[in-house]
């Protein structure tokens, strides 16, 4: 036990000399701030050894402790246990050992939600829909979706035993045997018509910039010479795969992204360093609110450099840059080092981490200290709001009741019944629910239990309360009644008032059961505002080069 708790110790320590030394060498005070304090949790970890009326689980502990310590700076700065290696490599390189397929959880079982095609989930036949009742044996229900995770990744080169239910079949155990799983940073790329190419990022791991030059060339010996990259609910990741992609449409030597950070030798300047692959090509980048980091460094350069249009709505706003250090016993550090300022010197960051209390939450950046940069072309741009795109598209809300039928899992649930009876479908981009189909589909829904309300609804029930205190309520009532009727919940009548949205998301559904992650794309473009946005866009050279200010 002694043993146990100096390892856990030796861990914490570790990590406080690492923070001491990075971020805080340079004043003596706090030098010894950290010392004292690392000598207290060393005293109380002693005493809980020796006291504690139970054993006292240590690993847990410095884990729990390590992890709150952490959680008072940022939520970038994590600490990485090495059973959490994983985890890492995910992060990182887009690879783990597994089975290679996303996963839900759905009450107390956690379902395939989508195999990765091409990877062991998919080749040993799990489909999405399948229902895990146990993995080698042990149980899966009531579990949490994370340990399901955990109990699917392994060494490459493993067998599990998964015990599924699928609909219309029943229960049957599929061996898998786990590969080297490597996420696809481009999940598609493709011609969205004769001229238009379009390529889909969805991380910044080790490959994704030689991934995207692939995917260019490509689509430019099938006849591209517009360009639409879509950066839309990319997280991020490795800065210098950033700068490498914005090297792609901007000329070697030109300064793509700053670091600033307190300990003077992480202030580092990144210009693009090899010839561009293509310096004309009319460019327009698809952003989000999910866009952040990495993305938002692709985006603000070739914004900032009059290269390309962006287009979508403004991005997260995370400028902030991490590296991560090894520690002793095989575990992790990523620690927060630096804000990143992109060419015209401004940084994306929304939200200020510094300098409040504990336990308190970060607030936005108040519009007091935002500032105005220019771009090349002298076009203005604002930093501490994330990237606002030079043409906004604005996106219609879903209804309350297509969020519901969502977020209750009854469109997943009902493809997976589409796909028990229906072995084949028509190609992904083309096909499309009969009426009567759609009509199997309200039966379904008005089957299950669940319920919804309008913001109509909730307006006038608030309306009432007012009129009431104001003694108005008596005389207007059957006017309210009659008001209100029409708009409380009709699971039937809402069902067919919003059905075009929901079969937009029922298709889509459906169609990742048979073509997976391209088919959803490829299904997407129907609908897809921003892509409109983009191709009118670049039809367009006189707007294109106005929006660019040449």
């Amino acid at each position: 036990m002694k043993q146990l708790i100096k390892s856990a110790n030796r861990t914490i320590l570790t990590i406080g000399f690492t923070l001491f030394f990075l971020l805080g060498a340079h004043s003596q005070s706090n030098g010894f701030e950290v010392i004292k304090n690392m000598e207290l949790m060393d005293q109380i970890y002693q005493h809980l050894e020796m006291y504690y009326v139970d054993e006292p689980q240590t690993g847990k502990l410095s884990k729990v402790g390590i992890d709150a310590m952490l959680k008072e700076l940022d939520p970038y700065t994590v600490y990485y246990h090495e059973s959490n290696i994983e985890d890492y490599r995910l992060m990182t390189t887009g690879q783990y050992g597994g089975i290679g397929a996303l996963i839900r959880k759905i009450g107390e079982f956690t379902f395939i939600a989508e195999p990765y095609e091409g990877n062991p989930a998919e080749k040993s036949g799990l489909m999405a829909g399948d229902k895990i009742i146990s993995i080698n044996g042990k149980t899966m229900v009531n579990i949490p979706s994370d340990d399901v995770s955990s109990a699917l990744k392994g060494p490459k080169g493993t067998t599990i035993e998964i015990e599924v239910e699928r609909e219309n079949v029943g229960k049957k155990i599929i061996s898998v045997t786990r590969d080297e799983i490597k996420l696809p940073d481009v999940p598609y790329s493709g011609m969205l018509n004769e001229t238009i190419g379009y390529i889909k990022l969805n991380s910044f791991t080790q490959t994704a910039s030689s991934d995207v030059k692939t995917a260019f060339l490509e689509l430019q010996s099938q006849g591209m010479k517009e360009i639409v990259l879509d950066l839309r609910g990319n997280g991020g990741g490795l800065l210098i795969e950033a700068v490498k992609i914005v090297n792609f449409f901007v000329k070697k030597d030109e300064i793509v992204v700053t670091t600033k950070g307190r300990v003077a030798e992480e202030n580092r300047t990144y210009k693009t360093m090899e010839a561009p692959l293509d310096l004309n090509i009319p460019l327009t980048i698809l952003v989000d609110e999910g866009s952040a980091s990495a993305s938002e460094i692709v985006a603000g350069s070739i914004q900032d450099l009059d290269r390309g249009v962006i287009i979508g709505s403004t991005s997260y706003g995370k400028g902030l840059v991490q590296r991560t250090y090894d520690l002793k016993y095989g575990s992790k550090v990523k620690l927060t080092i630096a804000k990143y300022y992109t060419p015209s010197g401004r940084c994306v960051q929304r939200l200020e981490y510094y300098e409040k209390e504990a336990g308190v939450k970060p607030k936005e950046i108040p519009d007091s200290l935002i500032k105005i940069f220019k771009t090349k072309n002298g076009r203005d741009v604002i930093d501490g709001r994330g990237i606002e795109p030079d043409v906004e598209v604005i996106l219609d809300d879903f209804s309350r009741l297509t969020a519901t039928i969502y977020s209750s899992n009854l469109l997943f649930n009902y493809a997976t019944k589409y796909h028990s009876t229906h072995a084949t479908i028509a190609a992904a981009g083309t096909f499309s629910l009969t009426d009567q189909e759609y009509t199997d589909f309200k039966a379904y829904v008005l089957k299950e239990e669940f319920t919804y309300s309008t913001a109509s609804e909730e307006m006038l029930k608030k309306m009432k309360e007012t009129a009431e205190e104001e003694g108005y309520y008596d005389e207007s009532k059957a006017e309210y009644d009659a008001l209100l009727a029409k708009v409380v919940p009709s699971k039937e009548r809402d069902l067919e008032k919003f059905k075009d949205e929901i079969k937009i998301m029922l298709e889509n559904e459906i169609i990742s059961r048979y073509y997976f992650q391209k088919g959803r794309a490829i299904d997407s473009f129907r609908t897809d505002k921003n892509i409109a946005k983009a191709i009118e866009l670049l039809k367009n050279n006189a707007l294109y080069n106005t929006i660019l200010g040449k």
